[in-house]
């Protein structure tokens, strides 16, 4: 089977295409299936053009038109129709039913039913109201504009992928059969090591070069690896508050760069509430480098608000830590309570309760064998039950493939 995937953006430096697409793609080639994917890259141009072969996928940067007013988003959605019929592909799969991506996914559909190929729609977010139309900085046009564009595309395919359960359920409710929904979330690959043999690594931290100062403070290193959207900043220096008056020797190492600056707002309420030296702020960290990071951690927070955004989305960076085994302690909203089971793989608590959540983290902070199994369970846990390699199976469903 060929399938095009078409993305609203290139592969940087939003995370859809890279973190969603490409790891289902690979997983996809590995089950003889030809992939490319379509890509426009407005936000990195120096990629315009370009196509490589990557693990079997063939990824393709559409040539840039003129920016014009109007003009310029018109043309881009024409390339990426004309070049996707060009492909001759059994499916095309739209990641995002929004922008450019929902634009050709509504000029394919124009096509006569016998002309074109089966089209599926991915949506990993909630876009329209009460979702990244509240927080994305768009005009009062633009919020219109993507709420029809993600009902209309959602409602018109011939099959749709949700990365969350709550977006399975908000799909159903737009009156698309249960039959043509299927539940994807992120996943992680099978083959790679499981990184819940932190205990090795864990002896070697005095010995990694480029590390958090963490490391002089063994049995105390929190990380919070985010983008910040997900809550309010002042929430997570009242948790360091907290634990810090059972734990002072705790240190809080953040990882990530914010959507809107807010790590500029956590460092000054660190400076008002006298925790500047118990932050240390990393700012953004390449893929690559990560697991660095990742093992200075004795465990992770991740705060998480019940709001339609958090509770729709399906955290890749929570992913992450599952993997890596770093034991964490997350609110219970949305898809984290699909990824981590609580007590067995990671800590739940209840959403906004900064109480409960210093109490969980000092617990697992004074209890060195918790930690370990905790971290040690998610990366086997999730290898197994989120593995591209098994999800995989489920987009073969949406394309239409028989079991």
């Amino acid at each position: 089977m060929h399938i095009v995937m078409v993305g609203p953006f290139g592969l940087r430096p939003r995370g859809t295409m890279s973190v969603r697409a490409l790891p289902m793609a690979k997983a996809l080639a590995v089950r003889g299936h030809a992939v490319t994917m379509l890509l426009p890259p407005w936000q990195n141009p120096e990629d315009a053009g370009r196509c490589w072969e990557k693990e079997g996928i063939h990824i393709e940067n559409i040539s840039l038109p003129p920016r014009l007013p109007l003009l310029f988003h018109a043309l881009i959605a024409l390339r990426l129709t004309r070049r996707a019929l060009a492909l001759h592909p059994d499916v095309v799969h739209f990641f995002k039913p929004k922008a450019y991506s929902g634009l050709t996914h509504w000029l394919l559909a124009r096509l006569p039913r016998t002309r074109r190929p089966r089209l599926v729609v991915d949506t990993d977010d909630w876009e329209g109201p009460g979702g990244w139309n509240e927080i994305g900085g768009y005009t009062p046009a633009q919020r219109r504009f993507f709420a029809w564009q993600e009902r209309w595309g959602l409602t018109h395919a011939n099959a749709v992928t949700v990365a969350s359960r709550t977006l399975e359920s908000l799909v159903w409710a737009m009156g698309v059969p249960p039959q043509q929904v299927f539940y994807v979330p992120n996943g992680v690959a099978r083959r790679q090591e499981a990184g819940g043999r932190r205990q090795e690594a864990g002896s070697r931290k005095q010995e990694t070069r480029d590390v958090p100062s963490c490391t002089s403070h063994p049995a105390s290193c929190i990380l919070l690896y985010t983008r910040f959207f997900e809550f309010p900043v002042r929430r997570v220096i009242e948790v360091l508050h907290r634990v810090r008056e059972t734990a002072p020797e705790v240190r809080l190492l953040v990882v990530g760069k914010g959507l809107f600056g807010e790590e500029e707002q956590l460092l000054g309420l660190a400076q008002e509430t006298g925790l500047a030296d118990a932050v240390e702020y990393v700012g953004w960290v390449e893929s690559e480098a990560l697991s660095a990071y990742f093992t200075q951690a004795d465990l992770a927070i991740y705060p998480f608000d019940d709001t339609l955004v958090n509770r729709t989305k399906c955290a890749v960076k929570l992913l992450d830590l599952l993997a890596a085994g770093v034991p964490v302690v997350a609110e219970a909203v949305g898809q984290n309570r699909e990824y981590i089971r609580h007590g067995e793989t990671g800590w739940l608590v209840a959403p906004g309760d900064v109480e409960g959540f210093a109490d969980a983290v000092v617990r697992l902070l004074e209890n060195r064998e918790l930690r370990e199994r905790l971290g040690q369970a998610a990366a086997n846990d999730v290898r197994q039950r989120f593995a591209w390699e098994r999800l995989v199976e489920t987009v073969e469903r949406a394309y239409g493939v028989e079991e």
